[in-house]
């Protein structure tokens, strides 16, 4: 059975690129382009892996959206990734390096954006894949 990859953002380029590749290399993906919408799948698709946009209708939409996906149960078995290029546009980075920093960002891990394809795909190996 194949790993279910959520991407959750509004830059369509972005998912255009890693949607069709990570489908290639065999992950099941779905895309939302807005919080809302990721709170539907994330509830429908139940996926192994969230990408999460922070910045999208708000400053803090994926903040908000961790939040409430950190509270449902579905989460206990989602590795979710806060997915940003706010930390290159403000010069502020995020942190997941301790267990009170992934309380309070309410996510597994932090990744910047830009990020290529095939390093997102090294990513999922050595992060997500060898916790299974």
């Amino acid at each position: 059975m194949s790993k279910k990859i959520l991407l959750i953002d509004d830059d369509t380029d972005l998912i255009n690129v890693y949607k069709p590749f990570l489908q290639k290399h065999g992950f099941e993906v779905e895309a939302a382009y807005n919080s809302e919408e990721g709170k539907k799948l994330f509830k429908s698709f139940k996926p192994d892996v969230v990408f999460a946009d922070l910045v999208m209708e708000h400053f803090d939409s994926g903040f908000v959206l961790c939040h409430w996906m950190d509270h449902q149960p579905e989460r206990k078995n989602a590795h979710v990734v806060i997915f940003t290029s706010t930390g290159h546009e403000t010069g502020y980075r995020f942190s997941t390096q301790t267990s009170e920093e992934k309380t309070w960002i309410n996510a597994d891990d932090y990744l910047e954006k830009p990020i290529s394809p095939n390093d997102l795909l090294q990513y999922i190996k050595d992060k997500v894949l060898k916790e299974t």
